[in-house]
């Protein structure tokens, strides 16, 4: 799903609960609602624009893992702030042939720089690439960083916070881990890690040295699919009588005030069923997905309008300005296929509802949205769409990327 540190595919906080659902425009306040993310404090929502950044260092993680550190000069610093948790579209070309792709950040808010880990995936150009071709001093294009994969609570003091990830599930937890460990003398966190190796564990020395760090206020857990360790409980792949053997020896949810599951999608599944399942209520649990176990795909060629064809006529607003194209009704496209015809410049980065960079309001029409993995219940009440998803149902829809 989100090629988020690791798949090659596309980057966001999912939720596949609401797929192909059919929305219309409704009345919403005039005063924007900002997400509940990371306290009070949390930035409006910025429209996200790609920079070119110059590669600083591209470091060894695993055998087909690195991570890459880009450079942020003086006068972007303000466009690449971020909160942990969050994710940055990467834009380049191979072989005449442009490629988006999201991953998550990796290390606490710096300034200067941004780091990100990616994690080769069979078949994947540009992950491949990146192992290979990407070096110190080259440049990509950079999206600045996005997504709500990041803490609600407003005061981390006295505060257990529990992730799970698997494979480069880790990426977003890293910096989640280490920040809430170190805004508060009395802020814990538990973490459930699952590889099939310790070969395969990106980031163990620094998850050792956050241990040594935090020797008591933070828990670690390796679960090791492929090789076998001294706990029954630590061996063999996460199912949902081992996912519940470990809550209850290892992480305990009634003392836990906040999750983050991070990994593919059957996993991240199990978790939410399993948790709701032990009482833990949605509100306390943010998900990311890095995999559906789907290549990633980008929009469809767009279809010209021919003399005679019924079309739906599109609106939208974007950085201020109003735009409006036409697609024929038979051709079933998406807006964001439909709206790159007039402004090539119109935000995404997966195009398969993951990552959410397309995020839009609907604001006037009716649309059905094939798949959603990056809207949560409360974005889709107040009329938030999927544009790479989201195909008109009515002659006229209007949407607002600028909200």
């Amino acid at each position: 799903m989100r090629a988020h540190a690791g798949a090659d595919a596309g980057a966001a906080r999912p939720d596949a609960d609401s797929t192909a659902a059919t929305i219309d425009a409704a009345p919403i306040a005039d005063a924007l609602l900002r997400s509940a993310v990371g306290g009070p404090t949390v930035p409006g929502r910025r429209r996200t624009r790609f920079h070119a950044l110059p590669v600083s260092e591209v470091r060894t993680l695993t055998a087909d893992a690195v991570e890459v550190t880009f450079a942020v000069p003086d006068d972007l610093r303000g466009d690449y702030d971020y909160l942990p948790g969050q994710h940055v579209a990467l834009r380049t070309t191979l072989d005449g042939r442009e490629l988006r792709r999201s991953y998550s950040l990796c290390r606490p808010p710096q300034p200067g720089s941004i780091s990100i880990a990616i994690k080769r995936d069979a078949g994947g150009a540009f992950s491949t690439w990146a192992q290979t071709g990407l070096h110190p001093g080259d440049r990509l294009e950079v999206m600045s960083p996005q997504g709500t994969f990041t803490s609600t609570l407003a005061d981390l003091d006295g505060a257990h916070v529990a992730g799970i990830a698997a494979g480069s599930g880790i990426t977003p937890l890293m910096a989640l881990a280490s920040t809430v460990l170190a805004r508060s003398d009395t802020s814990r966190f538990t973490l459930v890690y699952t590889n099939r190796s310790t070969v395969d564990v990106m980031f163990l020395e620094e998850l050792a040295d956050l241990k040594d760090r935090y020797p008591t206020r933070l828990a670690l857990h390796h679960v090791l699919s492929r090789e076998q360790r001294s706990a029954p409980v630590l061996s063999g792949r996460i199912d949902e009588a081992k996912l519940r053997t470990i809550l209850d020896l290892l992480v305990m949810p009634e003392t836990i005030d906040e999750w983050f599951l991070c990994g593919p999608l059957q996993l991240v599944q199990l978790c939410r069923d399993v948790l709701a399942d032990v009482g833990v209520t949605r509100e306390h649990v943010r998900y990311e997905l890095f995999t559906t176990g789907e290549a990633p795909a980008g929009p469809a060629p767009s279809v010209a309008v021919r003399q005679g064809d019924a079309v739906v006529t599109i609106d939208f607003a974007l950085d201020g300005q109003s735009s409006r194209v036409q697609t024929p009704t038979a051709a079933h496209e998406s807006i964001l296929t439909a709206a790159l015809r007039v402004r090539p410049d119109v935000p995404f980065a997966c195009a398969g509802g993951v990552c959410g960079t397309c995020r839009a309001r609907l604001v006037t029409g009716s649309v059905t949205m094939t798949e959603n993995y990056a809207l949560e219940p409360d974005e889709l009440e107040r009329g938030y769409i999927l544009t790479c998803q989201s195909h008109p149902t009515s002659v006229a829809v209007s949407v607002d990327y600028d909200v």
